[in-house]
């Protein structure tokens, strides 16, 4: 657990350092403005912006802001590249190369993880919750998802956050002596007593949840980075990986 918050933090900052060439004075300037009215918001500046004079900044559980150097001006949305036979969206090709690194560097140790008797053809990780009803209904699935060859990952994001009652029942899971069945009886409402133990990754998964953008479950991350929000059947996930 120690050495998973380590590496995640480690993440964090190396690519901040890497990606923001600026010195402390100009980072201060591009985050006062929003900062001095929502200082409640977590802010990480990614770098310079495709378009000149802007900065992309990661509101922390939230949406790509792009802010004027001097800290006056922001806009939000998506900025699209206009490239030869379509449009490129920026952020999402550098939020897509950004957790795949992420996901690679997560210890399959700490998922639960649910393996096809088939040939293993596609991988996709998700981000769960307890109360969810539409995680509920994605693992209802399972069995359809695991006869395409497709290998599903949990981590754990309970909504409520960290410390609360979603936040005990999913830690329940990953304490459990046989996490799958656990968390199998949980999402199909049973009752289980509670067991938080000390080791449990739920904190660590939740806050790298936070850093590739999930904001609701169920979210789905493919190996390419690529991320999608909310539920899909699950002929709809093998299609969108080539499986069908």
């Amino acid at each position: 657990m120690k050495l998973f918050l380590s590496l995640l933090v480690g993440l964090w900052l190396a690519s901040a350092a890497a990606a923001v060439p600026l010195n402390t004075e100009q980072r201060n300037a591009i985050t006062a403005g929003i900062a001095s009215v929502r200082p409640d918001l977590e802010l990480r500046i990614i770098g310079p912006a495709a378009i000149a004079g802007l900065y992309e900044v990661q509101v922390i559980n939230g949406p790509v802001l792009y802010v004027s150097a001097d800290g006056e001006h922001f806009f939000d949305g998506s900025l699209f590249k206009i490239e030869q036979g379509g449009f490129v969206d920026m952020a999402a090709a550098r939020l897509n190369a950004e957790r795949a690194v992420q996901l690679a560097a997560i210890d399959p140790s700490s998922m639960i993880i649910y393996q096809p008797k088939v040939p293993r053809r596609a991988v996709m990780t998700v981000f769960t919750d307890i109360d969810c009803g539409y995680c509920r209904k994605l693992h209802r699935e399972l069995d359809e998802l695991l006869s395409y060859g497709i290998e599903v990952r949990y981590l754990a994001y309970p909504r409520a956050g960290v410390g609360s009652e979603s936040f005990r029942k999913i830690a329940t899971a990953w304490c459990a002596a046989d996490p799958n069945a656990a968390l199998t009886a949980l999402k199909a409402g049973e009752a289980l007593p509670t067991n938080v133990c000390a080791d449990n990754p739920v904190a660590a998964h939740f806050a790298m949840g936070g850093m590739m953008g999930v904001s609701g479950t169920p979210a789905i991350v493919l190996e390419d980075g690529s991320l999608v929000p909310g539920y899909q059947p699950a002929a709809a996930f093998a299609a969108m990986l080539g499986l069908e």
